[in-house]
Parts: structure tokens; C-alpha cells; sequence
């Protein structure tokens, strides 16, 4: 039986340590779903590796390096890689701070571009608000 892409199951796939990370935030998420042969990448914070809690204190560099290292981990745990993404959008609580994410993301691309990659970019810049103390 040959089902069509809105007939064909949803699949959620577990990426540790992520998945559990997001458990312990009690998000209402997965990191990873899959349907058809589309991949959707949950948005994380960035999470320290050693704590799997959120970095505390860290650049936005090193926050957006985290960021892109679990996308890497959530879309090669789904069978694919970040040459894949189509698109990216970022959540950022200061606009001010979007250039040094911009120099991560293009530091990147460039490494990418190397291997005839398409560069990954952000498509949409959201500026989130922060939450309250």
C-alpha cells in the first residue's frame, strides 16, 4: 500500500542526551520529528554538555556554537546532516547580539562551502522576549 506524504505517520525520534534534557525542562517538545522524509529539529537552548542544563555566563558564540552542535547531533541521529537544512531561524533575547550569531553561522558556511555545501544562514531573526525574574 503506497500512502501519501499527509497519510504517512508521524515519528518521533529520541536524540540523547537532548531528549532527556528536555524532559527535565518538562518542554512539551521532541527534539526531533519526523514525517515522510521531512525532518523538524526542535529550537533548544543552549545546553552545557557536562550539566544538560543551560550555560550559564557563556559568549553568544559559544551559545550559538552549542546551538548549531545539537542541531548537527538531532539531524544525524534522523539519518541526515546539516548540508540538509533548508531553513533555520534563530530566537534571540537582544538584536544587538545578532551579529556575533550572524559570524558564527557564516564561519560555518564558509567551512561548508569548502566541501560545495550550501551555507547555512538564518532565515528569520526573532527577537524573544526575556523571562521575567
Amino acid at each position: 500500500m503506497n500512502l501519501t506524504e499527509n497519510q504517512m505517520p508521524r515519528e518521533v525520534i529520541r536524540v540523547e542526551p537532548l531528549s532527556t534534557y528536555l524532559e527535565n525542562w518538562k518542554a512539551p517538545t521532541s527534539a526531533v520529528t519526523r514525517h515522510g522524509n521531512t525532518i523538524y529539529v526542535s529550537g533548544f537552548p543552549p545546553f552545557d554538555p557536562e550539566t544538560g542544563k543551560v550555560i550559564e555566563g557563556a559568549s553568544i558564540e559559544r551559545q550559538t556554537e552549542l546551538v548549531l552542535e545539537q542541531m548537527k547531533l538531532c539531524l544525524e541521529t534522523a539519518g541526515s546532516c546539516l548540508e540538509n537544512v533548508l531553513k533555520c531561524h534563530v530566537y534571540c533575547t537582544s538584536i544587538e547580539k545578532f551579529a556575533a550569531i550572524n559570524a558564527v553561522c557564516d564561519a560555518l558556511s564558509e567551512y561548508r562551502a569548502e566541501f560545495n555545501s550550501t551555507p547555512i544562514t538564518p532565515e528569520d531573526v526573532v527577537r524573544a522576549a526575556r523571562k521575567a525574574a
